[in-house]
């Protein structure tokens, strides 16, 4: 598959890894938000929640490390010395780690509520298995 089908499919199994990569070190509340139909920046948002600033380091770290092995690099890193807000921006996905505090505070999910929710467990075949539901609330 080429063209933007295949951008599209590559950049959500992208995106699934690195949900992968934070339910592994206990995330909680990880979400995929399929953002592709409402903004043109990005394909996809992963965004979960560390239960401290130290966990939320833990957890950009290792989806920093985990799309290292697929050859794929953040652009752009921001929040990592505060550790309450880590923004790793991959261009065609944006992972948001968040303290749990944080997430209740900005509630970013209610932001793109009109997005499809990629059931990311499920997401390493084609681009299917996308729910046409609304994120979850805080």
């Amino acid at each position: 598959m080429t063209g933007p089908k295949a951008v599209a499919a590559d950049s959500r199994r992208l995106a699934a890894a690195a949900a992968r990569a934070a339910s592994s070190k206990q995330a909680e509340r990880i979400t995929v938000i399929d953002v592709r139909e409402l903004i043109t920046i990005t394909d996809y948002f992963v965004i979960c929640s560390g239960s401290s600033d130290r966990q939320v380091k833990t957890l950009s770290d290792e989806i920093v490390k985990a799309l290292k092995t697929r050859g794929v690099r953040p652009v752009r890193r921001e929040g990592e010395v505060a550790a309450r807000w880590v923004l790793l921006d991959f261009v065609d996905f944006v992972v948001h780690v968040f303290n749990r505090e944080e997430r209740g505070f900005y509630r970013l999910e209610n932001l793109w509520r009109d997005a499809p929710i990629v059931h990311w467990e499920e997401a390493t075949g084609a681009a299917g298995n996308i729910a046409e539901r609304s994120p979850p609330g805080p």
